[in-house]
């Protein structure tokens, strides 16, 4: 067959129904067992998910990729520069700010104020190292400067929700300040305790080229989630780019603005006994001017970090189609008929993966519009998506 030909009809594929997409996919070693292999894996699925992306009028100016993975805690005690406590004992911040060295301070002052305010305690501050020798101008000419802040947990908050809460109040709080009134280039990939996100406005062989640390044989993971964006209701940008906090997302919410209206109006009604006094800090819960992913993982985070398990909370929102489901329990049917009075459906044709860094899965849209294949080998490894001529499978069956 032809290269530029479209594949013939068979079974259930029809080419008429070919259209381009973002690229999700990641692997994890389902023992837990953490090792720098899962990285490099990760960013071998993200080169496979290279035609998933896109670019724009320049090949090297992408629209965006980048890795999600547990805080590689053995790396960061040797590239910190300082005393790590314990893991679970620090969150690490993976922040975009100003080039300008002045505007800089600026913005860190005003964060660790908010910190202090916070019971918190700022360990300090790391420049990630970064090669933009491979970036087109539109990509470079907005480029921000990248570094790590390192917190430490304070002693009443006994597990680690109860600090991922405290540093999403945190992150909620040194955005509203900072952003419009100090630094424009201000934003926070992520700040958590368990994960950490590295992501940017490239193309997928740009990640392991522009973060040279992902590199590094000392950063481990036992899982990572990749991302490779197509640009499709939004414009590119840094800040925009995949994978998000808990998300990485192929497709789009249909359903947004609807979704939207009913977080605002439900923001304040909000209670939490786990949140207490601070649910007041965090409005508005929903950035507006992310993409529909962001605007999701926005949601979720919320209720997550209000007590719901990450798989509960992801059911609620993508619902499965109940209502004339033959063989679905009942018992599942009253779930997502309770939870119906509670949230109403974000749908869209989509694929999306999850994780809070203890656990990783993936779920499709109700219509199954971004079906996705997995792979579970023999050696503990969850691959998402498999491209089988990507893989030289063993005898024994594993990749």
């Amino acid at each position: 067959m032809n290269k530029n030909e479209m594949p013939a009809k068979q079974g259930l594929y029809h080419p008429q129904f070919e259209h381009d997409a973002c690229g999700v996919g990641f692997i994890v070693q389902m023992k837990g067992k953490k090792s720098h292999d899962i990285v490099e894996q990760a960013l071998t699925i993200l080169l496979n998910l290279d035609h998933r992306g896109a670019c724009g009028c320049e090949a090297n100016t992408g629209d965006g990729a980048g890795i999600l993975m547990q805080i590689p805690h053995k790396f960061l005690q040797q590239a910190s520069g300082f005393s790590l406590p314990e893991p679970g004992q620090y969150g690490v911040g993976m922040i975009y700010c100003s080039p300008d060295s002045n505007v800089r301070s600026q913005s860190r002052r005003a964060f660790e104020t908010v910190v202090i305010e916070e019971g918190q305690t700022v360990l300090g501050w790391r420049d990630v190292p970064t090669d933009d020798s491979s970036l087109g101008k539109t990509a470079r000419a907005s480029e921000p400067f990248i570094q790590q802040v390192f917190i430490q947990r304070s002693p009443e908050l006994t597990d680690d929700l109860a600090f991922e809460r405290k540093l999403y109040v945190i992150r909620k709080r040194s955005h509203m300040a900072i952003r419009q009134s100090v630094d424009p280039y201000w934003y926070p990939s992520s700040l958590s305790c368990r994960t950490i996100v590295y992501k940017g406005m490239l193309m997928p062989v740009q990640v392991g080229a522009y973060y040279p640390e992902l590199h590094d044989p000392s950063l481990e993971s036992a899982l990572a989630m990749v991302h490779s964006r197509f640009s499709t209701n939004t414009f590119p940008s840094w800040e925009r780019s995949h994978p998000y906090r808990y998300i990485a997302h192929n497709g789009e919410i249909n359903t947004m603005r609807g979704n939207i209206s009913w977080m605002h109006a439900r923001q304040s009604l909000f209670e939490s006994e786990l949140f207490g006094e601070d649910i007041h800090k965090i409005r508005p819960v929903i950035n507006v001017d992310g993409s529909d992913s962001l605007i999701f993982d926005n949601a979720l985070e919320l209720m997550t970090l209000a007590g719901r398990s990450l798989p509960h909370a992801v059911m609620m929102m993508i619902p499965e189609p109940w209502t004339a489901h033959e063989s679905m329990s009942q018992a599942q049917k009253d779930f997502y008929k309770y939870h119906s009075c509670l949230m109403e459906p974000w749908d869209g044709p989509a694929s999306i993966g999850f994780t809070d860094g203890t656990m990783i899965g993936a779920v499709l849209d109700r219509n199954g519009l971004r079906p996705s294949r997995y792979y579970v080998t023999k050696d503990d490894l969850v691959i998402m998506p498999l491209r089988p001529e990507s893989y030289r499978l063993n005898p024994n069956g594993s990749p």
